[in-house]
């Protein structure tokens, strides 16, 4: 009989945060559970219960490591963009992906409707995080001093609204399924040309 690889602390919290994303992203937020993602990474539910104490601290645990994920991506494209290598298309893919196909539109609303909105939090600071990287010092610097704050809660709020409705709503309204993506651009191309000439 093989015996299991011993893994650290650290090493079996990534590898649990990695089966529940993909569990996540599989079959949906209902079947992260702690008995799904020890069955997944051959650990026991006491093992997880360590790590995270409870399915609402794997829920919290895992809007954290999706909120990192996705904004040190996002971070790297705005950087990008800024440098002109990169457009505000590019961003606005990673934001929408971020929500659909990786999974955190779905967390989402599977906090709100279980009642578990503070694991929300992880997602809240860590874009809240993100802007004021984006955008340090930007109340200084502008007259609008909250022009990159203003664009992130629009594009959250539209990610976060295609991934709940968005196919069947542009099917519903005879649009291509992109059209969301195409108006987010168009919005934060109009907005950045407008930030950058005053």
């Amino acid at each position: 009989m093989a015996s299991r690889k011993r893994l650290t602390p650290e090493e079996s919290r990534s590898s649990a945060l990695e089966a529940a994303r993909s569990l996540l992203i599989e079959t949906g937020p209902q079947s992260v559970t702690l008995k799904a993602v020890a069955g997944r990474i051959g650990r026991t539910h006491a093992n997880l219960l360590h790590h995270f104490g409870s399915a609402s601290g794997l829920q919290k645990a895992l809007a954290e490591h999706l909120a990192k994920t996705v904004c040190e991506t996002i971070i790297e494209a705005v950087h990008a963009s800024r440098a002109g290598l990169g457009s505000a298309r590019e961003v606005v893919d990673l934001a929408f992906d971020a929500f659909d196909r990786e999974g955190a539109g779905a967390l989402t609303s599977w906090m709100l409707l279980t009642g578990n909105e503070d694991a929300l939090n992880p997602i809240v600071s860590t874009i809240h995080e993100l802007v004021d990287e984006i955008a340090p010092g930007e109340a200084e610097t502008h007259a609008d001093a909250m022009h990159v704050h203003k664009d992130t809660l629009s594009l959250v709020l539209l990610a976060l609204g295609d991934a709940l409705i968005g196919a069947a709503l542009a099917k519903s309204l005879g649009l291509p399924r992109d059209t969301a993506r195409e108006r987010a651009a168009a919005n934060l191309e109009a907005s950045l040309a407008e930030h950058y000439q005053r």
